[in-house]
């Protein structure tokens, strides 16, 4: 019976393009005139790229947006925080690092010779 393959989700395709541009890249670069097509492509795109990121940078109903959520938020992660056992977790976790140390302790006094 032949085996299976199953087919790949859009997180596979996502990261065999990233390894693939990864790998590519430096190879790419290394072809004679890359760095002049590179250079072109920019002074091509940098505007365009330029203006969406002043979009979000420098316009006012983002901020006003922002301005909006940010409460809702803020009161979540405060509620979130105080549900959490994080002290307790902290208090736990300190005991169990210095319980693991004990024995460390008795080889160190070994090693010294004092």
């Amino acid at each position: 019976m032949p085996v299976r393959i199953p087919a790949a989700g859009m997180t596979e395709y996502i990261f065999f393009g990233a390894a693939g541009v990864g790998t590519l890249a430096p190879l790419a670069m290394g072809i004679p005139g890359a760095e002049e097509r590179v250079a072109r492509q920019t002074t091509k795109w940098a505007p365009r790229w330029e203006r969406n990121i002043n979009f979000f940078t420098n316009h006012v109903p983002v901020e006003r947006g922002v301005q909006r959520i940010t409460p809702p938020v803020e009161r979540a992660v405060h509620r979130i925080e105080h549900e959490l056992p994080l002290e307790r977790a902290a208090i736990a976790t300190s005991h169990v690092a210095e319980k693991s140390m004990k024995p460390l302790d008795k080889i160190k006094h070994n090693w010294t010779m004092d």
